[in-house]
């Protein structure tokens, strides 16, 4: 799925009333297995769509985006080998990422 894809996914969701948080890789050092601008889009169920680690801290990046949904308020999470995420969260092949977690809202007229 392309980040258009997920944006699109987002855009569909919110308007449709759904609850939207989407996250954003906006940082990847080492060998991050998703680059800069990568995305996922949360619902307020826990669903999702995208990618921002091929799997390795989607679960902690959805519990997040979950609790933006409920407080309005954008985060920024760090995953890697070396905080102190590494035995709940990890990256398989090393490296860090920063993911932005924000919530969406649609402007309606």
């Amino acid at each position: 799925m392309t980040s258009i894809d997920v944006l699109n996914t987002a855009e569909s969701w919110a308007t449709s009333g759904r609850a939207v948080a989407i996250a954003t890789v906006v940082e990847t050092w080492g060998s991050a297995p998703r680059p800069v601008g990568s995305h996922l889009v949360i619902d307020s169920d826990g669903n999702f769509e995208g990618s921002v680690s091929g799997g390795c801290v989607e679960g902690a990046v959805v519990s997040e985006a979950i609790d933006v949904i409920g407080t309005g308020k954008s985060t920024m999470l760090e995953f890697g080998v070396a905080d102190e995420t590494a035995w709940q969260v990890g990256l398989s092949c090393g490296g860090r990422i920063r993911v932005y977690v924000e919530p969406v809202e649609i402007s309606r007229p």
